[in-house]
């Protein structure tokens, strides 16, 4: 099979099976993929693709009363981790990915690294979380001892920097803040790295907690930074560094969020005043 069977297939999963543009771009994706780098055979231009239109949604978005009784259902590391999503506007793979050198307590900021779109940015840390995450990180300290005392204690590191400074690997600024519960072999068998936890162990924990607050909204992990962001700009902050938290490229993206307040708050039902 070729280009022409690949287009006929998303082309029914437009037409048939009336999927949505993302779940037609992952596929394309995976094939390109597929026949680029494993076949060699590239498909070239498919010029009978019929591309499923992108729509434009308004994000779902939680009340203040709803996050934190979602919050308050969850506990251990999940609940430390969802916490800091919405806290600091982070991703969920954001958050997995932070290392113990991206937590600045002396400015209450957090670094991400390689963000959407390979970018860096800064947010903020919430005092609330501070001492939570001290006491966290002491637990992190001690595991991460214990590795060393058993030969491992690597952090998987980013391209070729574990080649560049191999000690720093071993360092616990390079540590994960949530770490795997398991130690994996990498570089070649050659390290034992402890990995960062799952996306999707917060990602349950949080839908546990949704169901059990009886939200129903279509909602998941990832609507707390859409929360975030709502309620920053209720409480008045502008919508310039909202941009900035979020780490958005373009400020017509974070104007969605407008959208969500102006749609309930500027507009009074004549209903009402029958």
């Amino acid at each position: 099979m070729g280009g022409r069977e690949v287009e006929a297939f998303l082309n029914h999963l437009a037409v048939k099976r009336q999927c949505s543009a993302s779940t037609q771009t992952q596929a394309l994706n995976a094939l390109v993929f597929l026949y680029q780098e494993v076949l060699s055979k590239p498909l070239g231009n498919l010029k009978g693709l019929k591309r499923v239109q992108q729509r434009h949604r308004v994000p779902v978005v939680l009340s203040v009363d709803e996050v934190r009784r979602c919050l308050d259902l969850m506990s251990g590391v999940p609940q430390l981790a969802a916490q800091l999503i919405y806290g600091a506007g982070l991703r969920v793979n954001e958050c997995m990915g932070l290392r113990v050198k991206d937590i600045d307590f002396s400015t209450n900021a957090v670094s991400v690294r390689n963000g959407k779109g390979g970018k860096d940015r800064t947010t903020v840390l919430p005092d609330q979380l501070m001492r939570p995450l001290q006491r966290h990180l002491l637990t992190v300290a001690a595991l991460h001892k214990s590795d060393l005392n058993r030969g491992a204690g690597f952090a998987a590191m980013p391209g070729a920097l574990y080649r560049k400074y191999p000690s720093a690997s071993k360092s616990f600024a390079w540590q994960f803040v949530f770490p795997s519960s398991v130690i994996r072999p990498w570089a070649d068998g050659k390290m034992q790295v402890r990995w960062h936890m799952s996306d999707s162990t917060v990602q349950k924990a949080f839908k546990r907690a949704l169901n059990q607050a009886e939200i129903h909204k279509h909602a998941s992990v990832h609507t707390l930074r859409h929360s975030f962001a709502t309620h920053l700009l209720s409480n008045g902050t502008d919508i310039r560094t909202i941009q900035l938290l979020l780490g958005h490229r373009s400020l017509q993206t974070t104007m969605i969020y407008t959208h969500v307040l102006e749609a309930t708050k500027k507009v009074k039902s004549p209903f009402d005043v029958l």
